[in-house]
């Protein structure tokens, strides 16, 4: 709490009531009691005006989904450039997304038709742009 240990909390407390003296702690400590309370109270309020205004508990958010440290940015990179077309549908995707996916690369092939190649990824040298592709838009 406010980086303060045990024995320097204790050392406060005591300077306090030297400072305050016996007869005004009671009063004190009542006071601090209060704001105590109130803002408990007004922390509870907020978060009900939070889940008024936008709809959700806070309590049933998964804060764990939200953390930026659980996403390392080189195995992102390192996966979508390395993972051929038939691992981009994780194990989790939908049957019918996974079915999708099976007719349009069979699609082809049904009819006789040879099956179109994968576009493939060229690099460029340094300076030299990309040529306009119409397909892509």
């Amino acid at each position: 709490m406010f980086g303060i240990n045990g024995p320097e909390f204790i050392l406060l407390l005591i300077i306090g009531v030297l400072v305050i003296g016996p007869s005004r702690l009671p009063e004190y400590t009542q006071k601090l009691a209060n704001l105590v309370k109130e803002v408990r109270r007004m922390a509870s309020g907020a978060r009900e005006q939070i889940k008024e205004e936008v709809g959700i508990d806070i309590d049933e958010v998964d804060w764990k989904k939200y953390d930026p440290r659980q996403y390392d940015p080189r195995r992102i990179i390192k996966d979508a450039l390395l993972d051929d077309d038939s691992k981009l549908l994780s194990a989790g995707a939908p049957a019918a997304v996974v079915a999708a996916a099976a007719a349009v690369a069979t699609a082809g092939t049904a009819a006789g038709e040879p099956k179109t190649p994968a576009r493939t990824i060229e690099r460029l040298p340094d300076g030299e742009h990309a040529p306009f592709d119409s397909e892509a838009t």
